[in-house]
Order: C-alpha cells, then structure tokens, then sequence
C-alpha cells in the first residue's frame, strides 16, 4: 500500500497560525507611552510665562494612568518619557547661545530623575491610598535632582509653576515641597476618582475606603490651601522702605555681553543718574537705598580706579547706598559678588554667591567636556570660586538679604538670609546672555514663590529684564520690560516673623522623603505586581 506523506510546508499549511497582529493593535499598545509625553508637555505648559497652573493637575492623572499596574521596566520607559516631555521644552533656554547639545544632555539627565519616580510610582500604585505614597515620591525625586550631580539643579520643581495657583499658600506651610506635594497629590487623587467612578459603573461596586482616599487627594490639598491664606500677609511688621531698581540694559544680548562689562557699567550708572535727576525734579520718591543687578560692574572697582569712580559718584548723585553685582578677583580667584556701596564711606560690605551655576560660572569635568569641545571650556575658562556666609546688607532701614540669580532656585539659599536677619530678599539677576526665552519668567515666578513661602518682599533687580517687585503675597505690583533701560521705585513692607515654612526649614521635604520611602518599602514587601515581573501589566 503506499503512503502520499504530507510535506511540511502543507503541515505547516494545516496548523492553526497566529493573527498578524493589526495596525490598531500596535497603535494601541503605543498610547501609553504617546499619553506619558504629552502629560509631560502638558505639564511644561503649565509653567510661566503662562498663567495655566492648574494644567498640572490633568497632566499627573494622565501620569497616574500611564503608571498604574506598571511593570517596573515600562514605569521607567514612561515615566522618561514623561520627564522628557516635560524638561525638554522647559529648559530649551539652556541652549541658547551654546547650541543644542548642552541643553539636550541637560533634559536627558535630569528626566533620569522622573524615570526613576515613575518606576516607584507604578509600584506603589496598587496599595490602598496610593495617591499619597506616589505624590511623596514625586516630591523625593524633586529633592534628589535639588543635589545631585553637581550640587544639584532644581529648576522645574513644581512649586514654581503655581504661583498664579491656588495652592500658592501652601508654600507658607512647608515651603516647595509641601506646595508641590500639594498639587501632584491633587492631581493623582483626580485620576483615582474617575478611574473609580468608571470602575463602578463598570462593576457597580466601588470600595468605599478608596473612593475616601480619592476624595480627600482633591479635597484636601485645596481646603489646605485656603486654610493657609490665613498665613499670608503683605502687612508692613518694621515700617516700609523706599527702594530703587535699577535694570541699566546691555547693548546687545548673548554671551558676548561680558565682554562689554564696562559699557555695562556705564549704563546703569547712567540710569541711577537719571534716577537721581527725577528725584531732584521731584517727579520720583528718595530711595532710602538702590539695587543693582548680577552683573552691573564685571569690571573689578577694586582692581580699576576708574569703575570705583563711576560706582562711586552713581551712589554720591542719588545719596543712598547701592547694592552693586560685580565680578571680583582676590587672590587668584574669582568671586560673583554684591557690594554694598555708600555714597559717604565707599565699599562697607560684600556677599559672595554661595550657589553657583555649573558649565555657567565653573565646569565640572573640565578635561573630558574640553576633549568633546574646546569652544565650552573657553567660554568658562576660570572656574568662579564659592562664598560660605549669608548675605544680609544693613541698607537703613532694611536688612536685605542677597540672593544671587541661580540661588533663588534653591530652598535652603533663600531661607538662609531670612534666619540671619533679612526682613526683605533681593534677587540681582543676569538672564542677557538667555535673550528672550522663557528663563527670565520662570524665575521671576521662583521669586513669587519665594515671597509667600517667607512672607517677606522681593526685589528682582536684573540687568536686561525682566526686574520686579514683589509682594509678600507673591504678587507683582510693577515690572520692567526686557532689554530696555528702566527703573522702578516703590515703598514696600519690612517684615521679621517666620512662616511654618521658615521654622521648619528642611524638616517637610525630609518627612515627605520617609512617607515616600516607606510606601516603596510596602510594595516590595508585599511582592506588588508589576515590580518583581518584566512583562508589563495593563492599567486598570
């Protein structure tokens, strides 16, 4: 009898085959990572120049739905790319003048951060009240990229995104972190309630622990929020001052500004003239002092006759002291220095920046980034040593606390002038060399937030714009535009006492760390689905 065998391309022919899998498929399995950076994208619209703070909150529940039920590979693919939808636009003045390469690494590092938070995020994302665990995180991850690498970067912390906000107050409570855990728990607990509200209609059970927590996520932060206008207040406790600002303008924008620190120099000399002219006129009030900004004199007046000469007479015209920015050379070194300046005894003080910009004033790493490119390290090529010691200026009758440009960005920089005495913060800042880009708004809006969390004024003298007073409610009551001369004259409150938010110091950020911590204990402890396995989960 003979036997037809089947050839194995027939076989193979007879065997049920898989579905080639559709083109909506693979489209659908690429939501989650499209939704994560245009959450990203959401949030960096929610930042100044804009006044669309509460966009945030949308832009953590869509970061809630990507995360939840996550594996810990895809938490951290997603949560990068959330990281850099969000850092790529917001820090794109970086690359201004040096190209875009500095400012593309710099979005990549530090989005690095929020991966990370999203890997913790997606775990802790099943325990009951996980809102509060994920928000903690959010804030413990913020602290992280507040130090490290190189003393730290906190730029886009998402406190300095809400001082249009309502939470804005919460910043008196416990400073940026309690602001910001403020509103990234309002925004997680947003999504657990409709994620709730769709589950139970769904299954038309809801869980009535986790529909509580969902509330309260929202409710909670907001009803804080309004509680803590009571610590708000632009009530003068010491008097008032009249203070002057002076934004002298630069003749052209960019980096080669400093090297045009003498006309520099003569332009806000110059404005400080007109000044005393209007004073004299009777058509402005006396300043009892003046600020200049970062920047105003890189020529040393104490190494040049001729730039002592120029600061000299701009403080004998208007008879007031001046605060002036300059760049100082002692002993080999180089300071970014505020000088205060009397018109009768000349130099009596200085301060010297403690914080100081990386690549900007030094450059880590000098010999690697000098064998990528050598035009970088020309552009810095002598590293800015650091002062060690709290500015507060003795400006009659305000103590003033300095607190240069870059510094505003950082928590413990700013509430060191107002322990050691300063009843009003200045910020003398240098955005020439940013342009127009959107840095100079996001760091007046830093200000404003510094302002309600120590309940004291601000002043933000700056060379080419935008200069600002400001508050102790966080509100600006007069602006300069950018690279034109100006200057701004305005009586403000002096005040003493400390916020919660100045007593605690560190304290909030630090609990909030342990919270965070001890939410991604549990997950791990409780073997939390998604964490132990690489294959992704769906989210719920």
């Amino acid at each position: 009898m003979t036997v037809t065998a089947t050839s194995v391309d027939e076989s193979d022919q007879l065997r049920p085959q898989p579905a080639p899998a559709s083109r909506t498929a693979r489209l659908v399995r690429l939501v989650p990572a499209l939704v994560a950076a245009l959450c990203g994208v959401l949030l960096y619209v929610s930042f100044p120049p804009r006044t669309l703070w509460w966009l945030a909150l949308p832009a953590f529940a869509g970061f809630g739905w990507v995360l939840r039920g996550r594996s810990w590979k895809a938490a951290l693919a997603l949560g990068y790319l959330f990281g850099l939808g969000f850092l790529l636009p917001l820090l794109v003045w970086t690359g201004v003048e040096v190209g875009p390469v500095p400012w593309i690494a710099l979005a990549a590092i530090e989005a690095i951060f929020i991966a990370l938070v999203g890997v913790g995020v997606a775990a802790v994302s099943r325990l009951p009240a996980w809102p509060v665990w994920a928000a903690a995180l959010w804030i413990a991850g913020e602290a992280a990229r507040a130090r490290v690498p190189f003393h730290g970067f906190p730029w886009g912390k998402i406190a300095f995104g809400q001082a249009d906000g309502v939470f804005l107050p919460l910043a008196a409570v416990g400073g940026t972190p309690a602001l910001g855990f403020g509103v990234v728990l309002c925004g997680f607990g947003l999504y657990e309630a409709v994620r709730l509200v769709v589950e139970g209609r769904r299954t038309r059970a809801v869980q009535r622990s986790a529909a509580a927590v969902a509330l309260l996520s929202v409710a909670v932060p907001v009803a804080g929020a309004v509680a803590a206008q009571a610590l708000v207040s632009d009530k003068a406790e010491n008097g008032y001052a009249t203070v002057a600002l002076i934004q002298g303008n630069v003749p052209r924008s960019g980096l080669e500004f400093n090297a045009q620190r003498r006309a520099v120099l003569d332009y806000h000399a110059r404005e400080t003239l007109r000044l005393a002219a209007d004073v004299k006129a009777g058509r402005t009030p006396r300043p009892d002092f003046v600020l200049w900004p970062e920047n105003s004199s890189d020529v040393d007046p104490f190494a040049n006759a001729d730039a002592y000469a120029v600061i000299d007479g701009a403080a004998k015209a208007i008879g007031a002291p001046i605060s002036v920015g300059g760049v100082v050379e002692r002993d080999g070194k180089w300071w970014n220095e505020q000088i205060l300046w009397d018109p009768k005894k000349g130099p009596t003080d200085t301060y010297d920046k403690r914080q100081i910009q990386p690549f900007g004033e030094y450059l880590p790493l000098r010999g690697l980034i000098g064998a990528i490119n050598s035009h970088w390290t020309s552009m810095v090529h002598q590293d800015f040593s650091r002062g060690t010691k709290p500015g507060v200026f003795a400006m009659d009758p305000a103590k003033v606390g300095l607190v240069t440009c870059y510094e505003a960005a950082f928590d413990w920089a700013v509430r060191s002038e107002v322990t050691d005495g300063a009843q009003l913060i200045s910020v003398p800042s240098n955005n020439a060399t940013f342009d127009r880009s959107e840095m100079t708004y996001q760091q007046l809006a830093m200000s404003r937030v510094r302002a309600v969390e120590h309940s004291r004024s601000v002043t933000v003298p700056v060379t080419s714009g935008v200069s600002a007073i400001i508050m102790p409610d966080g509100k600006i009551t007069q602006r300069t535009g950018m690279f034109v001369p100006a200057y701004l004259v305005q009586k403000v409150p002096l005040r003493s006492s400390e916020t919660p938010a100045t007593k605690l110091g560190i304290l909030p950020e630090i609990a909030l760390m342990l919270v965070a911590a001890g939410g991604l204990g549990w997950a791990i402890g409780a073997g939390v689905r998604g964490w132990r396995r690489g294959g992704a989960d769906t989210a719920s």
